[in-house]
């Protein structure tokens, strides 16, 4: 259920486990849905948008609609622990209006990464057909989900990682900072930090182990997780790891107020993709061999997943028909029908999903109004 979510004042949607196909023109509220449900998951969403940007707009021409509120998702989910229900949304009472509220099973929670206990989430976005050409800010981001659905703690560390990095950030900034305040937030991160480093480093090795074989007309991809944390870690234990970050951390205090930024930690690593036939770096593929690499490490996730977990993410796929031919699009949801997985998928002609008649749920979409068929 949907309250005040960009266009929709409100929306009900029984889906089962299937999945789910949403057709419509572009601007129709498509995406919007994906987005709604991306908040079931610990982070910003798959848009990483401001939470009151995300408020309902009332059009000038339709003066007689009631305010809107704060948005709120309210979802019932069948977790592999068994049913939850999760509620989230803006709270508007806060500072600035970008807290959001959580309540499962009607309890609030105290984190978000509870979420990840819960349900995993995956997605593809038609901006993340550019992932491996822009920063690797969002590389980090797309392994972190991948992470999730292994590891659902994974979670928790990164926002414990990131929090003390703020921190440690606004002292240096504000000075002259406390050095036994620093200290500890350094001591956190260095804890923190080389968990996250670990995880990420543990989920490539075993994603590569099962990329590296073309899978039908997907091609293998060959994983790597580059950066001087994870070097660390392959060259000593863990604890001499947190000893190394801890050290470097505060020898670049000056460094790090005088830049604004924090020069050493994981969240400096970058996720790297080579196509395992051709051993091209993916960014120097083709726009459709990128995409295709994209599905092909997403679908490895959901079946790794599944083998250790006993469930394979919940997959959100907005226009991901783009770039694949029809080979590819048919294996795509062969797979996603053979895992079990509810996939959202969205694009603008029904025709490009003929292959999931009859195992897939169909609704049209249109001005933020969901209707089957």
């Amino acid at each position: 259920m949907l309250t005040d979510f960009r266009g929709y004042a409100s929306l009900r949607l029984a889906v089962d486990e299937r999945p789910v196909v949403l057709t419509g023109a572009n601007g129709a509220g498509k995406t919007n849905l994906l987005e709604a449900i991306s908040f079931l998951a610990p982070g910003r969403g798959l848009r990483r948008a401001r939470l009151a940007d995300i408020d309902r707009r009332v059009p000038p021409a339709r003066p007689s609609d009631a305010p809107p509120g704060a948005w709120a998702i309210a979802a019932a989910v069948a977790a592999p622990q068994g049913p939850v229900q999760i509620g989230t949304g803006r709270d508007a009472a806060s500072d600035g209006g970008e807290r959001r509220l959580l309540r499962i099973d009607g309890a609030p929670a105290k984190s978000h990464a509870a979420l990840a206990e819960h349900l995993s989430l995956v997605w593809l976005t038609p901006q993340m057909d550019r992932l491996f050409l822009e920063g690797s800010s969002a590389r980090r981001r797309f392994l972190d989900r991948l992470v999730y659905g292994l590891d659902p703690t994974h979670a928790a560390r990164v926002g414990a990682y990131e929090q003390a990095m703020r921190e440690r950030a606004r002292l240096l900034r504000d000075g002259p900072a406390d050095p036994a305040w620093l200290a500890a937030l350094e001591e956190r991160m260095a804890e923190h930090g080389i968990a996250v480093a670990a995880a990420r480093r543990e989920v490539t090795a075993r994603l590569d182990a099962v990329t590296g074989e073309t899978r039908g007309p997907f091609p293998g991809a060959r994983l790597a997780l580059t950066g001087t944390v994870g070097d660390w870690l392959e060259a000593m234990p863990a604890l001499a790891a947190e000893d190394e970050l801890r050290r470097r951390l505060a020898a670049a205090r000056r460094v790090d107020a005088e830049s604004g930024t924090t020069t050493v930690g994981p969240h400096r690593a970058d996720f790297g993709v080579r196509h395992a036939g051709t051993g091209m770096a993916a960014a120097e593929c083709s726009t459709g061999e990128q995409k295709a690499l994209l599905v092909a490490v997403l679908l490895a996730q959901a079946r790794l997943q599944a083998e250790l977990r006993g469930a394979p993410p919940v997959m959100l796929l907005d226009e991901v028909t783009a770039h694949l031919d029809g080979k590819r699009r048919a294996a795509l949801f062969g797979e996603i029908v053979a895992l079990g997985s509810q996939a959202w998928l969205t694009g603008t002609d029904p025709a490009l999903f003929a292959e999931l008649e009859g195992t897939g749920q169909f609704f049209s979409v249109a001005d933020a109004v969901v209707a089957p068929g």
